[in-house]
């Protein structure tokens, strides 16, 4: 066999410059950068309340241990292959994960109504949902919760859509802006597209009620505008399933058309699997198979077809009884862990007199609590106590084990005290 002989590097620049020499440094993101500064702090007591993961008491990732049982039947299946999936994904998965956002009873599954895809983690449901509304939808404005999670804007812009935003949280009474949502929905361009957190709303741990999606559910009809839902806690704030998707069911049964992005990393512990599904609710179920004709179309040139282990775990868990029962019985202990932290932080704060209302602490929900810190606050919290969060104030309960609260309050308690000005402390 003949081989070629290397060329002699050419030179394209007689100065040596490179190529990309006129690239400029990218600002660091947020949240893997407290992420970094966290891991190089050798402080100890250090904590770490910025990235949304569940964690043990230890502070370590917390591994569902029905996950762990289906990972063990999965790796001693010899028949399993590593054969690509279609397109689309594993076509159980997106049975099951569907009923499990909608309800096995939904008029619009039963009729052929609703699309599901397998996509990978609800980054990329919410990516292949934003490029099939840029390609196939007659409005590309969206609106979005103000605030709402950081890569939200990221996500929807890059496919091409304009971001709009409508009220949701007051940082001053620290609840949610009802009036003005339902103000800004109501003034919104006809035909746009909402975003909506389905529960656990990520910055702010606060939901609206039934009666209050109601009547968003009744103006968002009426304007003519398209739901777009981010579900990513499902089960982690109330601990049941269902209840945690009521939003979405209300829509999803009206007759109306709608979109879903759903991800497994929290409610089951997949992070690193990057596991989720975006559906889509059509009219009829012809519009709904061409719905999904140019899905396919789009997902091709993105990643061309999901992998498989995630989808594996997250379909066995689904259809086995005894294992979705362990699945729930689990969730729900995780979601009572939530509850029992947020509970023992509000008590501290309060046993130690720290100035402030602190009872939004336990009336938000999920793995989020926007403490109401300000960013001077959260500097003095790492400064002098290496402690990490966001610089909003928002931390992530799931991350703060109830022996670390004393400290953590202690924290809080020196951080207000440092912000108020001296006469109020005489």
């Amino acid at each position: 066999m003949e081989y070629l002989k290397p060329m002699e590097p050419t030179r394209i620049h007689s100065n040596g410059d490179s190529l990309f020499q006129d690239i400029t440094l990218a600002p660091d993101i947020p949240v893997y950068a407290t992420t970094a500064a966290y891991n190089k702090d050798p402080c100890p007591n250090k904590l770490h309340l910025g990235i949304g993961v569940y964690r043990t008491e230890e502070g370590k990732c917390h591994t569902l241990n029905v996950v762990k049982q289906v990972e063990q039947t999965l790796a001693n299946d010899l028949s399993a292959d590593k054969e690509y999936l279609p397109i689309t994904g594993m076509p159980e998965f997106n049975k099951l994960s569907a009923e499990l956002m909608f309800g096995s009873g939904s008029p619009a599954i039963k009729e052929s109504r609703v699309v599901t895809v397998q996509c990978v983690s609800g980054c990329l449901s919410l990516r292949v949902g934003a490029e099939f509304l840029a390609k196939h939808y007659h409005r590309h404005v969206v609106y979005l919760p103000e605030p709402t999670y950081g890569n939200h804007p990221n996500l929807i812009s890059a496919a091409g859509l304009t971001l709009k935003t409508y009220r949701y949280y007051d940082p001053k009474t620290l609840v949610l802006d009802f009036q003005g949502l339902l103000e800004d929905l109501g003034s919104a361009l006809t035909g746009a597209i909402v975003l909506f957190h389905a529960c656990g709303h990520n910055p702010t741990g606060v939901d609206p009620t039934c009666q209050q999606w109601e009547q968003i559910r009744q103006l968002v009809r009426q304007r003519g505008l398209l739901p777009f839902f981010d579900c990513a806690y499902q089960g982690l704030v109330s601990g049941n399933l269902d209840d945690d998707t009521q939003s979405i069911r209300m829509f999803g049964c009206d007759g109306g058309e709608c979109l879903v992005a759903q991800s497994y990393s929290k409610n089951m512990g997949l992070y690193g699997e990057r596991i989720g599904s975006l559906s889509i609710v059509c009219k009829t179920a012809d519009v709904a198979r061409r719905v999904e004709s140019q899905l396919k179309l789009i997902i091709r040139p993105l990643y061309s077809n999901p992998p498989i282990h995630g989808a594996a775990i997250v379909t066995a868990i689904l259809k086995d009884r005894d294992l979705y029962k362990k699945w729930t019985n689990e969730l729900k202990a995780m979601r009572d862990r939530l509850v029992q932290v947020r509970r023992q932080l509000y008590d501290s704060l309060c046993n130690k007199g720290t100035p402030g209302d602190w009872s939004h602490i336990i009336k938000q929900v999920g793995m989020y609590s926007f403490t109401g810190l300000n960013k001077d606050e959260v500097d003095f919290l790492t400064r002098e106590y290496h402690i990490y969060m966001s610089s909003d104030g928002r931390i992530n309960i799931g991350g703060l084990s109830s022996k670390a609260v004393p400290y953590f309050a202690d924290a809080i308690h020196d951080a207000v005290l440092s912000s108020l000005p001296s006469s109020t402390l005489a």
